[in-house]
C-alpha cells in the first residue's frame, strides 16, 4: 500500500493523481499504518532546488522537484551470478584492499618539532658535533594514528538510454552498471569505508525521481543488493538537481572527506529542455555547490562523445571516459582505490 488511491474510472488520459495528505490506516485502529503493517516506510517530502540559468546568470529559486521513491526489489540470483562472474577479479582486488586497510600508529621521524626524540637521529648529530660538521637539527619524531576517513556515495544515471545494449554484446549498460555497483560494493565493505549507492532519472523538473539503493548506515546485505537487482532505466537525465541532493546526503555524513562518483552514460538532459548548454551549465553549478560543502565529485562517463562536454562541467581532473564500456566493471573499483589512496 502506498498513499495513493486508484480511481477505476479514470482513462488514460487522466490529468491528476489524488495523494493523501496522511498514512492511510485500517479501519480497525491496530496503532498501526498499512505501510508500517506491510514493512515499507513511507515517501519523504519533495525536494525542492534551485537552478541555474546560464543565459540570465541568475539561478531560478525551488524550480526543480527531487522526489525520493521506493526502489523496487529483484532477484537475489541476479547479484549472486555477478559474483560468481567476476570471482577472479575479486581474488585479484584482495591484494589491492589490503593495502588500503588503515595502519594504526605510525612514526614520522626527521622533524625539527615533534612529540618525542628520535634516538638515532639525535645520535647521528651528536656525532656531527664532535666531528666537527653541522649537525641535523631534526632530530624529534611524531606518531601518528593513521585511519582511513571518507564516504563514498556512487550515483547512478538511471535513464532511458541506458537500456540499450553495448555494441556486439547481448548485454546492456545498464547491466554493466549493476555489476560495476557490485564489485565496487563488495570492494568498499572489505575496506570498511561508509558508502552509499543511488541512482536517479527524471521527467521534467517537476520530477527528478531519487532512488536510495544502499545508504551510508546499512550494511551490504541482501536488502540493498536485491534493489540493486530490481533497479530499471527509465525516462531522462537532470543531473543537476540529483546531484545536489546527493550532496545533501553526503553533507549528513562526518567524514573529514566526501566523494561523490557519479555513473552516467550521457549528457544532461530531460524533455523539457531545447537548449542542450541550459542542463550542463545547470551540471557545472551543481557540481561547485556541493564542492563547497566539502564534497569532490568525480564523473565516470561512458558517452564516447563526453569529451566534448564532462571537462567543462566536472573539471580537468575530475572525469574519466572509459572508451571500453564493457571493463566498466574492473575500472570502477580501480577507481575508487585511486581517489581515497
Amino acid at each position: 500500500m502506498a498513499n495513493e488511491i486508484d480511481v477505476e474510472t479514470a482513462g488514460e488520459d487522466a490529468e491528476e493523481i489524488w495523494v493523501l495528505g496522511t498514512e492511510l490506516y485500517p479501519y480497525e485502529d491496530m496503532g498501526k499504518s498499512f505501510n508500517e503493517m506491510e514493512g515499507k516506510e513511507p515517501l519523504s517530502d519533495p525536494f525542492h532546488y534551485s537552478e541555474w540559468d546560464y543565459q540570465i546568470q541568475l539561478e531560478r529559486p525551488a524550480w526543480a522537484t527531487v522526489q525520493e521513491k521506493r526502489a523496487k526489489s529483484g532477484d537475489l540470483q541476479i547479484i549472486d551470478e555477478i559474483t560468481a562472474q567476476y570471482k577472479r577479479e575479486i581474488h585479484r582486488m584482495k591484494f589491492l584492499l589490503d593495502a588500503m586497510q588503515p595502519q594504526g600508529v605510525q612514526r614520522i621521524r626527521k622533524l625539527e618539532d615533534g612529540d618525542e626524540i628520535d634516538i638515532n637521529a639525535a645520535i647521528a648529530s651528536f656525532t656531527d658535533i664532535r666531528l666537527g660538521n653541522q649537525p641535523d637539527p631534526r632530530i624529534m619524531m611524531r606518531s601518528v594514528r593513521k585511519t582511513r576517513d571518507f564516504s563514498i556515495m556512487v550515483l547512478l544515471d538511471l535513464s532511458e538510454s541506458t537500456n540499450e545494449t553495448v555494441q556486439d554484446q547481448d548485454y546492456s549498460v545498464l547491466d554493466l552498471t549493476r555489476q560495476a555497483c557490485v564489485l565496487l560494493a563488495d570492494a568498499i565493505s572489505k575496506v570498511g569505508d561508509p558508502f552509499a549507492i543511488h541512482g536517479f532519472c527524471s521527467d521534467g523538473r517537476h520530477d527528478v525521481e531519487y532512488y536510495r539503493f544502499k545508504d551510508f548506515d546499512q550494511h551490504w546485505d541482501e536488502a540493498p543488493k536485491a534493489r540493486l537487482a530490481g533497479m530499471t532505466g527509465q525516462l531522462s537525465t537532470r543531473m543537476g538537481a540529483a546531484i545536489r541532493h546527493a550532496g545533501h546526503h553526503l553533507k549528513l555524513q562526518r567524514s573529514a572527506k566526501k566523494l561523490l562518483i557519479v555513473i552516467t552514460d550521457g549528457e544532461p538532459a530531460d524533455i523539457d529542455v531545447r537548449d542542450p548548454q541550459y542542463l550542463r551549465y545547470d551540471t557545472k553549478k551543481a557540481v561547485e555547490e556541493v564542492a563547497r560543502q566539502g564534497v569532490t565529485t568525480y564523473c565516470m562517463s561512458l558517452d564516447p562523445r563526453a569529451d566534448n562536454y564532462v571537462s567543462r562541467i566536472f573539471g580537468q581532473k575530475n572525469y574519466m571516459v572509459v572508451d571500453q564500456v564493457e571493463r566498466l566493471p574492473e575500472k570502477l573499483p580501480l577507481l575508487y582505490a585511486g581517489l581515497t589512496r
